[in-house]
Order: C-alpha cells, then sequence, then structure tokens
C-alpha cells in the first residue's frame, strides 16, 4: 500500500477489485458420466484449463463455452489470432485475471 493511501481509498479499492469467487468444480480424474463424456470430447486427460473447469457442475455451459471460444479464437475474422491472443492478454491485466 502507498504511503498517500487514506483508509477511504483502500476501501473503495477494495470495492472495485473485490477477491475472486470461489467456484466448486469437479477434476478431470473424478469426472463421471455427462461431465466425464464432455471431458473425453473437449481431449481433457489429466486437468482443463480453469477458465473451462468453472463449468464442470454444467457440462452444456462447458460445451458451450468452448463454441464460443474456438469461434472467437479459430473463426474467420479480420483479426488474426496474435491480435486476439494479445486482447486476450489486456483485457485479463486489466481485470488482474491470472489466466
Amino acid at each position: 500500500m502507498s504511503h498517500d493511501q487514506t483508509p477511504a481509498s483502500r476501501s473503495e479499492n477494495a470495492a472495485a477489485h473485490p477477491p475472486p469467487a470461489w467456484i466448486e468444480t469437479i477434476d478431470v480424474g473424478e469426472a463421471s458420466g455427462k461431465l466425464a463424456e464432455t471431458y473425453d470430447r473437449l481431449g481433457a486427460r489429466d486437468s482443463i484449463a480453469h477458465i473451462v473447469g468453472v463449468h464442470s457442475l454444467h457440462p452444456a455451459a462447458m460445451e458451450g463455452h468452448v463454441q464460443l471460444y474456438r469461434a472467437i479464437m479459430f473463426g474467420a475474422s479480420p483479426l488474426t489470432r496474435v491480435e486476439r491472443e494479445s486482447i486476450a492478454v489486456v483485457v485479463s491485466a486489466i481485470n488482474d485475471c491470472f489466466y
């Protein structure tokens, strides 16, 4: 914390940047049924990216997320793959996201 921050400004900063939510997930090795089938279709062997794994309680949402990601990152676009990844990196940095 900088010396010029007041308690009020620290509180405002905390409100603007709350800690990330904790989301229950099911790991690849613990999956069964529809989720195990979904992991198999996605090619998950030992683990899956956190951003996809957060959907593990709702496999249909997971599949939709992956379809959207693939369309945005690999579909036809005037942006190159590098430009798309660069945008994703900047947005993640702005959002204090480790992803």
